[in-house]
C-alpha cells in the first residue's frame, strides 16, 4: 500500500537588525549554503513555536515574531520532495552567548539584502531570496493568520 502524498512543512524567520538580515551558513547536500533560520515543524508544535525554536537552535538568537510574511510551495528538483514553507518576520531580542548551534550549522551571520542577493548561487533554495524579497517589499500580515488549534 502506497502512503498518501504529504509535503514537508517548514518554517522560516526573517529577522532584521540595522538593515541586515539574520542568515545561517550551513552544510546541506554536500554544499555550504545560505538560508534563513528555518526547519521542519515537529509533532504537536505550532508554526509560531517552530519558528522561534528553529531561530534559537540555528542562530543562538531569541526573537519576537511580529508578522506572517507568506506561505510558499516548492518542489526540490533534485529530490522531488515538496515543501510548504510558512515564513515569519521577527525582531531580535538578545543573543544567547555560548549557544550550541544545530548540527550542520556553521555559523549565524548578518547580511545586507544586497549581500544576500549577491550570494544567490549559494542559497539553499529559491525560497531564501523569495522570502527575503517579499519581506523587503512590505509583505507583512497579522500573526493571527497562522493559528494553532489545540
Amino acid at each position: 500500500m502506497q502512503l498518501p502524498w504529504q509535503p514537508d512543512v517548514t518554517v522560516a524567520t526573517v529577522v532584521v537588525r540595522d538593515g541586515k538580515l539574520l542568515c545561517v551558513e550551513e552544510h546541506a547536500d554536500g554544499r555550504l549554503v545560505l538560508n534563513q533560520p528555518a526547519g521542519h515543524l515537529e509533532p504537536g508544535e505550532s508554526l509560531q513555536d517552530a519558528a522561534l525554536r528553529e531561530t534559537r537552535e540555528e542562530t543562538g538568537w531569541e526573537v519576537r515574531l511580529t508578522h506572517l510574511v507568506g506561505t510558499y510551495q516548492w518542489r526540490a528538483p533534485e529530490s522531488g520532495r515538496h515543501y510548504l514553507r510558512v515564513a515569519f518576520a521577527a525582531e531580535p531580542l538578545h543573543e544567547l552567548l555560548g549557544a550550541v548551534l544545530d548540527t550542520g550549522i556553521v555559523r549565524a551571520l548578518w547580511l545586507s539584502p544586497a549581500q544576500l542577493q549577491a550570494e544567490a548561487a549559494r542559497h539553499r533554495s529559491p525560497l531564501v531570496w523569495r522570502t527575503a524579497a517579499d519581506y523587503l517589499g512590505g509583505s507583512r500580515y497579522p500573526l493571527a493568520l497562522a493559528r494553532h488549534i489545540a
